[in-house]
């Protein structure tokens, strides 16, 4: 292997916008996701709430979120990563502040969907790409993942402890402090690119709408996000209620079950992960996991009284849950065409973020009802609709998407350097924008011939 390919490990000025950026991304979704296991419990406090206004106010957000995140990303090209970046935040810290000061649901409602209009989220992957080579891209969105699925462990835990402390409200004015936080982050340490370029491995196209809109596979998997996050967002209209009402935990408890039941969901998860890529039974676990998340709604359903019981059933839930939620990109990215990964990874973001709103809605809806079981059997019957929708889509390819810039070339030796691309060991597919000077290829990395390959990146010559 090359010397040159052995450089694995990031840049300092990599390394400073993987960790700035992985930092902003978790401190907003921390405060999106606090009041998550704490705000069905004390909502009444609300003049005019109701379960279903309960349930709206708990998934509004992703409405606006999912409507904006895109628009956000254009017009971050033409105006600037960080000055949208900061209108974003801003504009999170006003809803945060709006929600921290409501008398009514109204008010409530207001906040959390002025929270979601702050989208910054495809922006701060397209100003990670902008910071990033392109051979270090997919380790630097990986590493701002993981950080989101700390944060949302870290919320849930957090959020009770939080809400004894200092109350709704409390949580609220803590959120927009992160906020600002934040945007410290942003200004004293995320790097400033030279400059800021449209990355098709990560943001979203307006032209290739329609043909990423046309793949079914990949509509499989944007439903299948959907109701990941419908599921979540309506289990958590009804889940600490049943925790506090049915079982006797007391609402400053509901820690001290949320933080091992996500310590030990995580340990369970990882070998099943290990598996599905190594032994290429990706398809198997994907489908079994949606199953194991039915049965945990259904036995929820069904009911049990004890702490233990719950716990349980929870424990299973958040297994699942946490294997579909990092299965999901990866098979979004392994099925998507090698030059449209951005747009479907934009689709299939827009589309997580609806089915957050969905889930409040239509969890407050179902407990207003027919209460928490009403919720719970909603919740099992949507996930065996996506099982039957997952059970036939294809098997994954076992790729990886890779960037390899070669340069601009005369739109008349694109074919040839296709040729020569898809002729290396372990390349499967290269598409090449001539004027971007950047081959996007899939790859079988366990075959691929490194050294060939970087033949003919611009970067070694």
């Amino acid at each position: 292997m090359s010397d040159s390919f052995q450089q694995a490990s990031w840049s300092p000025l990599e390394k400073r916008a993987g960790f700035s950026l992985a930092a902003i991304y978790a401190v907003r979704m921390l405060g999106l996701f606090m009041i998550l296991p704490v705000f069905s419990l004390y909502a009444d406090q609300f003049e005019g709430a109701t379960p279903l206004l309960v349930g709206l106010a708990l998934g509004i957000y992703g409405l606006t979120q999912g409507l904006l995140q895109i628009p956000y990303g254009m017009l971050s090209d033409r105006f600037g990563r960080k000055p949208m970046i900061t209108i974003g935040l801003l504009i999170f810290a006003a809803g945060s502040l709006l929600a921290a000061d409501a008398d009514t649901i109204y008010e409530v409602i207001a906040g959390r969907a002025l929270q979601g209009s702050g989208a910054v989220a495809a922006v701060l992957m397209a100003l990670a790409a902008d910071l990033s080579r392109e051979e270090h891209r997919l380790k630097m969105m990986g590493f701002i993942g993981v950080s989101i699925g700390f944060a949302f462990a870290i919320a849930m835990v957090a959020g009770p402890i939080l809400n004894q402390i200092v109350g709704l409200s409390g949580i609220f004015i803590a959120t927009a402090i992160l906020a600002l936080f934040a945007l410290v982050i942003l200004f004293v340490w995320v790097p400033t690119p030279k400059e800021s370029i449209f990355h098709r491995d990560t943001q979203a196209a307006p032209t290739l709408f329609k043909t990423v809109l046309a793949d079914t596979q990949l509509l499989r998997l944007d439903f299948g996000i959907l109701i990941l996050h419908m599921v979540l967002m309506a289990t958590f209209v009804s889940f600490p209620l049943v925790l506090q009402d049915q079982a006797g935990l007391a609402s400053a408890d509901h820690w001290k079950l949320y933080l091992p039941v996500f310590l030990l969901s995580v340990a369970i998860m990882v070998p099943f992960i290990i598996i599905a890529e190594t032994r290429r039974r990706m398809k198997q676990i994907f489908v079994g996991a949606i199953g194991v998340l039915a049965v945990a709604e259904l036995n929820l359903f069904f009911g049990g009284d004890s702490v233990w019981h719950l716990a349980l059933t929870m424990m299973v839930f958040f297994t699942a849950f946490n294997l579909l939620e990092a299965s999901l990109p990866s098979l979004v990215s392994k099925m998507s065409p090698a030059d449209r990964k951005g747009t479907a990874m934009g689709m299939y973001s827009s589309s997580q973020f609806i089915g957050a709103f969905l889930g409040g809605a239509l969890g407050g809806l179902s407990h207003e009802v027919a209460g928490a079981q009403g919720v719970f059997l909603m919740c099992s019957f949507a996930l065996l609709v996506w099982l039957l929708l997952a059970y036939t889509m294809k098997n994954p390819r076992y790729v990886s998407t890779y960037l390899l810039k070669i340069g601009k070339l005369d739109p008349s030796k694109v074919n040839q350097m296709v040729s020569t691309l898809v002729s290396v060991q372990g390349v499967a597919e290269a598409v090449i924008v001539p004027e971007e000077g950047i081959a996007y290829l899939k790859v079988e990395l366990h075959a691929l011939d490194k050294e060939a390959l970087l033949k003919y990146s611009i970067n070694e010559k």
